[in-house]
């Protein structure tokens, strides 16, 4: 009977030496690389970014590094730094392409890598975007139904942003195709600040005397067409889309009566998915190797519910 307590005794005490063992169990090391801010919504990945990492920092399940890079090369640079710090999981939101090669380095020293709004590839990474391609196809939709299907319009790529400008410009042209063959579309290359949108849209109207709508892809650069189109006195133009979910812009959509605006609603704060699917998948789940995170369209119609005077981020 006495053995009988005493190994009673002894698994108990083993169970709670396994339980306290998961308890401490140590954090995980995530290397957190985004780029160095370029515009507003750049902020806001970072800021939610390091935000969020802090919170499972604080909650015991991560350990985690933060650093932002100016190009591909310094990325690269980091990738290779986080490698030699031991991290077991990268959460990448670069801007430019170029990342190939060093992610799939890091997958294949056994990281697990998010990438955050780019197409990167590399066999084995996984990816956290919004529906960029879908954007494109209710920026067409708007423009047609605010401008009429033989209208001109403005579409203003940034090709440096490789697959987010590619992928909405395909749902833009895609759906063009469709619903408004005559519409008569030119392509001028921009960036996503609004400091290019104000000084190539500038360039834009005296280039274009007739203007009818503006297909841009982000709310940083419809922020300075916008500027552009006031500052020229030019009232043809009837509608402008826009992309990202800006709180400044919001505001634009709410008070401009004389242009209709719209945008697609894509959040930095998505990039707070890339962690919990590093984690799900260094716990051994299943995770799908894609995660689209569907966008609203903000308009004048329900623009108000997307107002949130708190963010002053972005």
């Amino acid at each position: 009977m006495k053995k009988i307590i005493a190994l009673m005794i002894a698994l108990a005490l083993c169970l709670g030496m396994v339980s306290a063992l998961a308890e401490t169990a140590a954090p995980v090391k995530v290397g957190v690389l985004v780029p160095t801010s370029t515009h507003a919504w750049v902020n806001g990945i970072t800021y939610q970014a390091e935000k969020y990492a802090k919170e499972l920092a604080d909650a015991g399940k991560i350990e985690y590094k933060l650093t932002t890079s100016t190009n591909a090369e310094e990325m690269t640079t980091q990738i290779e730094e986080a490698i030699l710090w031991g991290a077991q999981a990268l959460i990448v939101a670069p801007q430019w392409e170029g990342m190939e090669v060093p992610v799939q380095n890091a997958i294949d020293e056994g990281l697990v890598v998010v990438a955050f709004d780019m197409d990167i590839d590399a066999e084995g990474i996984l990816k956290i975007t919004g529906d960029n391609e879908s954007m494109g196809v209710a920026g067409a939709k708007f423009i047609v139904e605010k401008a009429g299907p033989e209208a001109t319009v403005i579409a203003l790529p940034v090709p440096t942003s490789g697959s987010v400008s590619e992928l909405r410009m395909k749902g833009f042209n895609d759906t063009i195709k469709e619903i408004a063959p005559n519409l008569n579309v030119i392509e001028y290359a921009t960036k996503f600040t609004r400091e290019d949108g104000l000084k190539d849209f500038a360039d834009i109207l005296v280039a274009n005397p007739q203007i009818d709508a503006v297909y841009s892809l982000d709310d940083e650069t419809s922020i300075g067409v916008l500027q552009a189109i006031s500052d020229a006195g030019r009232t043809d133009i009837k509608a402008i889309t826009g992309g990202g979910g800006c709180q400044e812009y919001f505001q634009l959509i709410a008070e401009n009566k004389e242009i209709a605006v719209s945008s697609s609603l894509y959040s930095p704060l998505m990039i707070r998915d890339c962690f919990d699917v590093a984690l799900a998948k260094l716990a051994g789940e299943e995770v799908a190797p894609v995660t689209v995170i569907p966008s609203q369209i903000v308009d004048a119609s329900n623009v108000e519910e997307y107002l949130d005077p708190s963010n002053t981020i972005y």
